[in-house]
């Protein structure tokens, strides 16, 4: 693997993880966009305008879909034929590139995470360090069953084998930060205690390997109370088995399918607003108003980090809960259930998936046992339908609601969309009410 680079240690640029952290204890949240272009002048536009941005916000470099899985070739013609990339392409751009494209931008004051989505990553992970870029995310389960048909077994060897590398950092003056993608498994339709186990379990899996800076995450879903219960959960998790750790936790505005009106759109980013600043989470990935129909520009990113860090003001924390959770209670017993596996994390969560203590609802994935259903309720909570070997034979009870059929999936997965939606529309008409009978 590429040798850290002499003379760019990391030690003399911003810890991702302490201006978080710094933020929180100043009861500030940070928000931040998932941004990414090839061009480096669009994408240093891009950490500039997110810098200059009204609120609390870290930089991202959301990385191309063809670095991702590797296909540097496909990425070299596209700059050839002056192609359009939709996300920067760290490990194609010279590195004299990268580092003019960020300097003055990412400071002390604005940290930059790397995004990128692959399961084999060692390509991404030499050229961060060859940069001394020390924050990103992923996991080896979190970023292998949803995105393609890697074995899982060689994710996980891969994000070990990164791991270990990257904190190496730590010699070099830096403090190496990892987020785990795991709370986001699938973006919709896996119930919250699973979503709290594999962010919980990934982070561990870091730890393991030599990180000390983690951040985990949780994707928000369909029901306000679940959610807040599971961050609760999420979080007491993190305070037992993480004691040793530095960690956050970044709340996703919801992954699925996004409301079409703006109205809509900004209420469900001020929900997720409500949802990190409430349970006390550190951070916000935020989504904009184009979400639903392309890749948001740079000003639609600015305008939806101000609208998020304007809701987050309006807001404050609420006491967790005092006693065991219905959330806290599955995702302990999926962890537990885990971690008893075998001592190795790495063998532990490929031992979990082989015997389906771990199986993600309407995953496809060859290393998905695919035995387990989801479902919403009548008030819009996300919950088990089919369990298949989960260890929840105890704490869950199917076969109490609505069976699962193509129909009903699909309107679950529309079900937030139709429901902002509507709740705009019914707001738009009260308002074009009082315009009328305004007699002014």
């Amino acid at each position: 693997m590429t040798a850290l680079v002499p003379g760019r240690s990391a030690h003399t640029q911003p810890a991702f993880g302490a201006f978080v952290r710094a933020r929180a204890k100043a009861g500030d949240l940070v928000v931040q966009p998932r941004m990414g272009f090839g061009d480096p002048e669009r994408m240093r536009a891009g950490l500039a305008a997110t810098k200059a941005a009204r609120g609390h916000t870290v930089g991202t470099l959301t990385l191309d879909s063809y670095t991702r899985v590797g296909d540097l070739a496909a990425v070299r013609h596209a700059q050839r034929e002056g192609l359009p990339l939709n996300g920067y392409p760290i490990v194609s751009h010279r590195d004299a590139t990268t580092r003019a494209m960020l300097a003055g931008v990412r400071d002390a004051g604005f940290p930059v995470q790397v995004r990128h989505g692959s399961a084999l990553p060692q390509h991404i992970f030499r050229k961060l360090i060859a940069l001394g870029l020390d924050a990103t995310e992923g996991g080896p389960v979190s970023y292998c069953l949803p995105y393609g048909r890697t074995p899982l077994a060689e994710s996980i060897a891969a994000w070990r084998q990164c791991t270990e590398l990257f904190s190496r950092l730590r010699d070099q003056g830096a403090e190496p930060h990892l987020e785990t993608f795991g709370g986001c498994m699938m973006g919709q339709l896996c119930p919250p205690s699973q979503l709290v186990a594999l962010s919980v379990l990934e982070a561990l899996f870091f730890r393991a390997y030599g990180c000390r800076s983690v951040s985990v995450s949780y994707a928000q879903q369909t029901h306000a109370g679940q959610d807040a219960e599971a961050v609760f959960a999420l979080r007491r998790l993190c305070a037992e088995l993480l004691p040793d750790v530095d960690w956050h936790v970044v709340v996703y505005a919801y992954m699925g399918a996004y409301p079409v009106t703006e109205p809509g759109a900004y209420r469900l980013l001020g929900q997720a607003a409500e949802l990190a600043v409430r349970t006390g989470s550190e951070r916000l990935i935020v989504k904009t108003v184009a979400e639903s129909r392309r890749i948001p520009t740079i000003a639609e990113n600015v305008a939806a980090l101000e609208y998020a860090a304007r809701a987050a003001e309006a807001v404050r924390p609420v006491p967790a809960p005092d006693t065991d959770t219905q959330t806290y209670a599955e995702a302990l017993a999926l962890v537990e259930a885990v971690l008893n596996l075998h001592a190795d994390p790495a063998r532990a969560l490929l031992l979990a998936f082989e015997r389906g203590y771990l199986d993600i609802p309407y995953c496809v994935h060859p290393d998905n046992r695919g035995r387990t259903r989801s479902r919403l309720d009548e008030e819009g909570r996300l919950c088990w339908a089919e369990i298949g070997a989960l260890p929840l034979t105890r704490l869950v009870r199917t076969g109490q609601g609505r069976e699962v059929t193509a129909a009903g999936l699909l309107g679950d997965l529309s079900y937030l969309r139709r429901k902002l939606d509507r709740e705009a529309a019914v707001h738009d008409r009260a308002a074009a009410a009082v315009t009328a009978s305004d007699p002014r």
